[in-house]
């Protein structure tokens, strides 16, 4: 069954209506229609709602539907890539080290800010540099 029809079906079962789940929800009616005929799947914070109002586990809810599976780990993935943006963390460093370290010359504080911002598009770059030759 697939995660739509589960949650049809736990509605029903519970009578609610698609109005009082979105309320429960704070998310709007044709978002839950959405999720109810597949078009479209709530977020993570959603789906541990969604279990605790119908008093079912999270396995219970996603089982079964690969597509939804799928979604989750492309989102923890992205999340991740977000959190783990090297440049970031080589900007820091070089930051502090401008700041610390006396006599240190001011283009070095300028190098951890570009850094920061920029490396995740200069990274991409070269990439797609060397994808090409």
């Amino acid at each position: 069954m697939s995660f739509g029809h589960k949650i049809k079906s736990l509605r029903e079962k519970n009578g609610l209506s698609q109005e009082n789940l979105a309320k429960q929800l704070n998310v709007s009616r044709q978002a839950v229609y959405k999720w109810e005929t597949n078009k479209g799947y709530p977020d993570i914070v959603n789906l541990i709602r969604i279990s605790d109002i119908f008093e079912v586990t999270l396995d219970e809810l996603i089982r079964e539907d690969k597509d939804l599976q799928d979604k989750i780990t492309i989102d923890e993935e992205e999340y991740f890539e977000k959190l783990s943006d090297p440049g970031f963390y080589i900007g820091i460093i070089i930051l502090f080290i401008s700041i610390f370290i006396e006599n240190s010359p001011d283009y070095l504080m300028i190098l951890g800010i570009l850094c920061m911002v920029f490396f995740d598009d200069l990274l991409k770059s070269i990439k797609s540099a060397i994808r090409f030759k």
